[in-house]
């Protein structure tokens, strides 16, 4: 089965990220294919590069950049949530002259409709968060 998966929630202020990432890994592990993980809304703080928890903590991010180095999976981050949360890529970055980026490795941003085409081209469209 071919899945899609949205998340809406940040990495540590709900369940929803963890829960998306486990589902991802073991549908992954079982064989199935993911289209496309999509983040929106406070979602895309799941992409900042700029993360540091402590030691002994998870590191949400880390771990979907990981896991998309590993399966090539597409990270996408919504350019609008991303941009009312201070989220930049490169192309961002020089496009509203800010002085760096902090988008993390294997995320990138886009529109609305990369959410749109997971949802035509997945089997299905599962959404993690409010």
């Amino acid at each position: 089965m071919k899945f899609g998966i949205m998340v809406n929630e940040g990495p540590y202020t709900h369940q929803a990220s963890d829960s998306a990432y486990f589902f991802t890994k073991a549908a992954l592990d079982k064989g199935h294919e993911i289209f496309r993980v999509f983040f929106y809304h406070d979602g895309v703080q799941n992409g900042t590069d700029f993360t540091t928890p402590p030691q002994d903590d998870r590191n949400v991010v880390k771990r979907w950049s990981e896991l998309a180095q590993e399966h090539d999976l597409d990270l996408v981050l919504c350019v609008a949530a991303a941009q009312r949360r201070g989220l930049v890529d490169e192309d961002e970055q020089k496009r509203h002259g800010k002085d760096g980026h902090n988008v993390a490795p294997g995320f990138r941003i886009s529109g609305l409709g990369q959410l749109i085409e997971a949802g035509i081209q997945a089997d299905r469209l599962v959404v993690f968060g409010d």
